[in-house]
């Protein structure tokens, strides 16, 4: 683990330095320092406009991903049905195969029905993992919390909607906030199917890394070491402003105690 761990500091080190240096060919350290590559990366590649649609498509997926998946695995949580266990298995087809194999079709039916390569195809696309993610870790939060609560909210004459945002609500709030801490950094990071379904004004943040890289041109590698860094910073500061709220450890639903003998 240490080796491993030392070799992954040694890169990221290597693209820090690169990212400052004016020079650095055959010398142990760079011959200077200097932060223009940042301020060149910003301009040439427009991170301006890419970080803000990479907000809009974050923000966006998160909130339609615990808007839908919530009620879905409530209702996996506590309706008992035949085949359910097909239908759990269904909805986390899109986890359990890679993004490629379904992502060209999507991306092809997209662009047929003239979502592809607009903003809202890019988040669509984006919803499709993260839809079951969500389920899969709400449906074990949801089993963990006692149905009679419901009884109880009845008895006491609370109808549905007072039920759940007295009752439900606040005791899902921890599984919400831990679910879509992990939609978002799974979001930040997805190439596959946002590459299929980008346009030109609708790029994230990762999928223009990789058209700075790979696009035609000639291209200081010095300001694409600085435009990784900038997604490797804000990334992490957008993980640990998430982890300032939540915890990942209440991704763990607390096991259901036996009942005492009498």
């Amino acid at each position: 683990m240490g080796f491993f761990l030392l070799n992954v500091i040694f890169m990221i080190a290597t693209v820090v330095v690169n990212s400052v240096a004016t020079r650095w060919f055959g010398t142990p350290l760079p011959e200077g320092f200097t932060l223009s590559w940042y301020g060149r990366a910003w301009d040439d590649f427009q991170l301006s406009h890419v970080l803000v649609v990479t907000l809009e498509v974050v923000a966006a997926t998160v909130f339609l991903s615990i808007l839908l998946g919530v009620p879905a695995a409530y209702a996996l949580a506590r309706a008992q049905f035949r085949g359910k266990r097909l239908a759990m298995l269904l909805i986390l087809l899109p986890m359990m195969v890679p993004p490629v194999t379904y992502g060209i079709p999507m991306a092809t039916a997209m662009y047929q029905i003239g979502v592809g390569g607009t903003l809202t195809g890019v988040i669509l696309s984006n919803l499709v993992p993260a839809l079951p993610f969500v389920i899969l870790v709400m449906t074990p939060f949801i089993e963990q919390i006692d149905p009679g609560l419901e009884s109880a909210a009845r008895i006491f004459g609370a109808n549905t909607f007072q039920y759940f945002r007295h009752v439900l609500l606040p005791l899902l709030v921890p599984g919400m906030l831990a679910a879509g801490l992990l939609v978002l950094v799974r979001t930040i990071g997805m190439f596959e199917l946002t590459f299929f379904t980008a346009g030109p004004d609708s790029q994230t943040l990762v999928v223009a890394l990789y058209y700075a890289v790979f696009s035609t041109g000639v291209r200081a590698p010095q300001a694409i070491d600085a435009m990784a860094m900038i997604y490797m910073a804000i990334t992490l500061l957008w993980v640990l402003i998430a982890l300032r709220f939540v915890s990942p450890t209440q991704l763990v639903s607390r096991v259901k105690e036996a009942p005492r003998e009498a």
